[in-house]
This record gives structure tokens, sequence and C-alpha cells, in this order.
């Protein structure tokens, strides 16, 4: 699976949940804190939306359409059309998690949700809605 650059300034590594799904891990470092203690938000929102794509990339796979992934062709290149970011609790110094949900999958366009979180998934710190155009070759 193939991630935009910004994942290793985030040093964000995919995880797979029981069935495969891609999960975003990112370990605290110097490069994301904001204030002492605490995540800065450019970080935890770039780690929500690579893990969209990383969720994107993950159902276009089973059709062949992955943007430049490891099965597939390549075949579909995915371009953000709009994000909205809640922030719901500080991000502390710890290692943050992020996964993508595909609400909608179309022909051209895909809604997803993203949602990090750091020690329980039902307790999440920050949450995206993402819709992304679909340009398949």
């Amino acid at each position: 699976m193939k991630l935009p650059p910004y994942a290793d300034v985030l040093k964000a590594e995919v995880e797979r949940d029981a069935d495969g799904a891609p999960i975003l891990v990112m370990p605290f470092h110097d490069d994301v804190v904001g204030r002492p203690g605490f995540l800065q938000g450019g970080a935890i929102s770039g780690l929500l939306e690579v893990a969209a794509i990383a969720a994107l990339q993950y159902a276009l796979e089973g059709e062949g359409d992955n943007e430049g992934g490891d099965e597939g062709g390549g075949a579909a290149r995915i371009k953000p059309i709009n994000v909205t970011i809640d922030f719901m609790r500080g991000g502390r110094d710890k290692t943050t998690y992020a996964s993508g949900t595909i609400t909608r999958l179309g022909n051209r366009v895909a809604n997803v949700v993203a949602t990090a979180w750091q020690d329980d998934p039902a307790k999440p710190i920050s949450a995206a809605r993402m819709n992304y155009l679909i340009v398949r070759d």
C-alpha cells in the first residue's frame, strides 16, 4: 500500500485489523508536538487523512484499482474534494491510532469517515469526514 509522503513525516505505520483493513499507528515524537505533552492539530488531521486514503485504497484493491499499491493495477487516482475535522479531546503524548470507514463508494466519488484514538477506540480524540474524487484510468 502506497501512502502519501506526509505519512513518513508522521512516522505512521500501517497495521491490519482482524479483517485485514488498515489501521494507522503514529508514535508520539518531536515532529508532532504542539504544546508540551500534546499532539499538534495538524498532525492529527494529517493522520486522519492518511487513514482515509489507506481505507479507500484497501477498498479499491478488491476492484484492482488502487493507488499504486502492491495489488491491482494502480489504475485509479484519489483526489480530495473536501475535509471536515472534529477535534473532540486533546491528543496526549502517547501512540495514536486511526482508521477509516467507507460510507459510500461510487464510480467517481467516495465518502470516508476517519477516526483517531489513543487508549480506547470508543473514545476518539478526533474524527474527519472526507469526500474524494476517484479518477479511474
